[in-house]
């Protein structure tokens, strides 16, 4: 039989489960008083108006574009590296020279479209103070004529070193140079080749497809996005 529990010991205990009772109710552990969180004000029912109710969220900003980034131009240099565009085949025959396109790689007529329907991106959106550079290789000076955005300028560092890589540094580092010399408004179109792009980006385009960037406060290419005007 279970020994009975004194009295005393009874009396004691249940004082003191009811003296922490008290305590944990009153919002105090002993002799220190715990501060209340104070709690959210939320409207009823009761308290809102029909207007409060109906009234529509506030509208969310529109995300800012890479457009929206050329058509700024007055406030900071942007380039546009544009990889020619479509071109089939991968290189350049054995035969080639520079001066016969004939010896090339061309624009397709899907090409000759698409360098067409960047061209007209551009003038619908209104991007102004474009200047046009190009590689001296065909299909990149015809993807820039075709664009009809204004003189194109054949410019040497952006031709391709797909064929001899021992260039590349060299050429990237006189795009970079040239760049910081320019004045820091207006939109540098240069119409160039993949190996060009992604040595001074790191990305690797489609045909007709572009990396925008703009020089930053140190003088560095700073990515701003990607941009496939033909679509």
């Amino acid at each position: 039989m279970p020994r009975p529990i004194q009295k005393q010991r009874l009396v004691g205990l249940v004082g003191a489960v009811g003296l922490l009772a008290m305590s944990c109710s009153s919002g105090q552990i002993g002799n220190a008083p715990r501060p209340l969180e104070p709690a959210l004000a939320v409207l009823t029912l009761g308290q809102t108006t029909p207007e409060d109710l109906l009234a529509p969220a506030a509208p969310r900003p529109e995300p800012v574009t890479v457009w929206d980034h050329l058509q700024r131009a007055d406030e900071r240099l942007y380039v546009v590296l544009l990889r020619h565009a479509l071109a089939p085949g991968t290189g350049d025959p054995a035969s080639f020279r520079l001066d016969d396109c004939a010896t090339q790689r061309n624009l397709s007529p899907a090409g000759q479209a698409q360098a067409q329907r960047i061209g007209a991106a551009f003038r619908q959106r209104q991007i102004s103070g474009v200047r046009v550079l190009s590689s001296q290789w065909c299909r990149c000076l015809d993807t820039a004529e075709l664009m009809d955005l204004g003189p194109v300028e054949p410019f040497e560092p952006i031709n391709s070193f797909f064929r001899d890589r021992n260039t590349a540094a060299q050429q990237t580092a006189q795009v970079q140079r040239y760049l910081r010399e320019q004045p820091n408004q207006g939109v540098i179109v240069m119409v160039t080749h993949q190996v060009n792009i992604t040595a001074l980006t790191g990305v690797f385009p489609g045909s007709g497809q572009a990396v925008v960037a703009m020089l930053d406060d140190a003088g560095q290419l700073a990515q701003v996005g990607l941009l496939d005007a033909a679509e």
